[in-house]
């Protein structure tokens, strides 16, 4: 649901690049900023220039600043090393990510079966480090036995419910963004969930801004098993899913009243605010969403900006 404030689709959204009473008029009315990171903070390991300048003005007027992010390739302690190899100070408690919300959802909400608790990943190390930081035992992802073509003797060892392959102890498939995605991953992946288990997705984002321009995202690598299931979609842990929001919230306890997401797309970040009942949303025009979509679109922010170091205008 929108807020009564910026309900979706009917409102404009207010332009606030060169707007200096309109930027603090807009910063005064929260205490707490949700920050995406790709395509808001960076492309890739370029970083948009203000970056750092833009969330030290924020720290010093006393808001809390959080990194929300649905990139799984990278844990929260990989997301501090970057924030800080960037020059932007951060500790692992400022940062959400996808990742770390699915291995929360699989070891505190999701309940399974003694002999179905491990995880079959398609994704990168991101998702590994924090499976095990929560104890969850897992196969797949960056294991090299895995990163190889199928064999017509695979065909026949899955066909045959072959155990050296296909673990009957993995209750559980978690797709993330995987950059050595293959068939036989995928083939894996499809038999464990006809066997019964659980189809998670970090997100499902459809595409990944990077270097000025757009790759493959994370639900490019769960589309072709939805697919293959008939359509059947996986339960996404990251934006715009609300059990992200309310584990955000859990965590840090802030008024929802007063917090505000920014984000480069519509239908995730500017989803996630609304739908999450935030007090207001901000896009940015650095990543996926054109001032088009923010202003016409059937999912609109409260206000945009060209990009993240417009704010410092309010000076």
């Amino acid at each position: 649901m929108a807020s009564s404030e910026y309900p979706a689709s009917t409102h404009t959204p207010r332009y606030l690049t060169g707007d200096a009473a309109g930027i603090r008029e807009f910063l005064d009315k929260f205490d707490v900023f949700l920050f995406d990171c790709d395509g808001v903070l960076w492309s890739g390991d370029h970083l948009f220039p203000g970056t750092n300048e833009t969330l030290d003005l924020l720290r010093s007027k006393g808001k809390q600043v959080v990194f929300v992010t649905n990139n799984s390739t990278k844990s929260r302690a990989d997301y501090v090393k970057k924030l800080e190899g960037l020059g932007i100070p951060s500790s692992a408690e400022e940062v959400f990510s996808s990742s770390y919300s699915a291995s929360i959802y699989i070891s505190r909400i999701l309940t399974l079966p003694p002999n179905k608790r491990k995880v079959f990943i398609i994704g990168e190390t991101g998702i590994e480090q924090e499976l095990r930081a929560e104890n969850i035992p897992f196969l797949g992802g960056t294991d090299p036995a895995y990163q190889r073509l199928i064999t017509p003797d695979d065909y026949k060892r899955i066909a045959a419910g072959d155990e050296s392959l296909l673990d009957p102890e993995v209750g559980v498939v978690l797709v993330g963004l995987d950059f050595h995605i293959n068939y036989l991953k995928l083939a894996l992946a499809y038999h464990y969930i006809r066997r019964g288990a659980v189809f998670l997705a970090t997100n499902i984002d459809s595409t990944l801004p990077n270097a000025g321009t757009l790759f493959p995202g994370a639900g490019s690598m769960s589309a072709p098993l939805s697919m293959m299931l008939g359509g059947q979609m996986p339960v996404s842990l990251g934006k715009p899913n609300q059990a992200m929001m309310e584990a955000i919230e859990g965590r840090f306890r802030f008024d929802r009243a007063r917090a505000c997401m920014v984000g480069d797309r519509a239908n995730t970040d500017i989803r996630f605010g609304i739908e999450g009942r935030l007090g207001g949303t901000l896009g940015v025009l650095t990543g996926v969403s054109s001032r088009e979509e923010f202003v016409e679109g059937e999912v609109r922010p409260a206000a945009f900006v060209d990009r993240l170091a417009d704010l410092l205008g309010c000076e």
